[in-house]
């Protein structure tokens, strides 16, 4: 579940003033909305986490007893923890419900402000998401 880096397997998180375990968590998280890791698939260990963060092993155990009370992951005593059955369905049908609000809802109003139209505003959006599509495409 952890994803290899460039810098030898060691990866960084972007420090969010947020405790590191949530970060870790929040990683994971995102591994699990965005399909990296699938349903049923093992996910990374504490040990495991630990060395690619270069972080304390109970600050990577941490992070999983996050995703675990949140349902997203199930430990299978004497193999590992898995991401559970559903985790990614309900994890982006949770996201979605706060997407408006969080971030639309701002979009819409700084528009406004700017004295955009729904046309320019929608055209930007139509360029972004173009942008994110090639971006994804060049990376595969």
């Amino acid at each position: 579940m952890v994803n290899q880096s460039s810098n030898g397997g060691v990866m960084s998180l972007p420090d969010d003033g947020g405790p590191i375990f949530a970060q870790i968590a929040a990683e994971l998280a995102n591994q699990i909305a965005d399909g990296t890791v699938g349903e049923g698939e093992r996910v990374a260990s504490s040990n495991e986490i630990s060395a690619f963060y270069r972080v304390n092993p109970a600050t990577a155990a941490r992070s999983l007893t996050v995703l675990a009370e949140q349902g997203l992951v199930e430990k299978r005593r004497g193999v590992g923890m898995f991401v559970a059955k559903g985790a990614r369905e309900r994890l982006v049908q949770e996201r979605r419900r706060g997407f408006a609000d969080r971030y639309l809802r701002p979009l819409v109003v700084e528009a406004t402000r700017l004295g955009m139209g729904l046309d320019e505003l929608l055209g930007l959006v139509r360029e972004e998401l173009t942008s994110v599509e090639v971006t994804k495409r060049v990376k595969a």
